[in-house]
């Protein structure tokens, strides 16, 4: 559990700071006050994508073992 935590949190860090940081810049440009909207952007997004990894993750993980497990076995019998 806490390799599932920590891995969440990592890939929050840094999907959560290019996607924001892309954002800001394309929406609003280098502003003055840049840095302060991209900060409050990131921790938003921050808060909300860890438990959303937390609780989505080990559902698209299943989904996408039984889509390689289908794999697979189709290589086997053909």
């Amino acid at each position: 559990m806490k390799q599932k935590i920590a891995f969440a949190m990592i890939m929050g860090v840094i999907t959560t700071g290019i996607i924001s940081f892309s954002l800001v810049s394309i929406n609003i440009g280098f502003v003055a006050n840049f840095l302060v909207i991209w900060l409050k952007s990131w921790i938003m997004a921050y808060t909300i994508v860890i438990p959303v990894i937390l609780l989505v993750g080990p559902r698209v993980q299943k989904m996408v073992e039984a889509l390689f497990k289908d794999a697979v076995t189709q290589e086997f019998e053909e």
